[in-house]
């Protein structure tokens, strides 16, 4: 497995794993797969403000994504990202997940927040916990999906010197 800079052309492959997990997991909020356009709209944005945007291949199938944006627009949390991991179905505990997030900590930030949907996803918390992430809360039922209400956790790790000191 290789880990790189995502492309243009890997976007339909993530497209598809993002629609997957929308319209049959709790991991994402959203409720209808984005098409590919808005897919593409949000690569160049994260892309564009010069922050990761990952995928891992294996002899040229994408096997999952990965980026960090902004945690929030406002400009006290520039030194703030959040993480998004998604794996394709069936490739699950194969490491993917850890080798796309393991690439934002060389990153010149000082906090990454991982905010995780549904207080059950084992294996979301277990990733980021086996990454030095230690659980700062869980928001309850903040969203509504499959006719139930779903928690967020929310998990936290410094970068670098974390808040040890000024940012540069």
């Amino acid at each position: 497995m290789h880990v790189r800079p995502a492309a243009d052309q890997d976007l339909p492959a993530i497209q598809s794993i993002y629609a997957y997990h929308v319209l049959h997991g709790l991991a994402s909020f959203e409720e209808e797969a984005p098409p590919l356009e808005e897919m593409r709209r949000r690569f160049e944005d994260v892309t564009g403000r010069g922050l990761p945007y990952l995928v891992a291949e294996d002899r040229g199938e994408v096997l999952g994504y990965g980026y960090c944006a902004l945690y929030r627009a406002r400009s006290a949390y520039r030194y703030t990202l959040e993480d998004s991991i998604y794996v394709r179905h069936g490739q699950e505990g194969k490491g993917i997940g850890k080798a796309l997030l393991a690439r934002c900590e060389a990153l010149d930030y000082r906090q990454i927040i991982a905010v995780i949907g549904d207080s059950a996803n084992a294996a979301s918390i277990a990733l980021h916990a086996s990454l030095g992430f230690v659980r700062a809360g869980n928001l309850r039922s903040t969203g509504y999906k499959f006719g139930r209400w779903v928690d967020s956790v929310l998990m936290q790790r410094p970068l670098g010197a974390g808040d040890g000191s000024k940012p540069g």
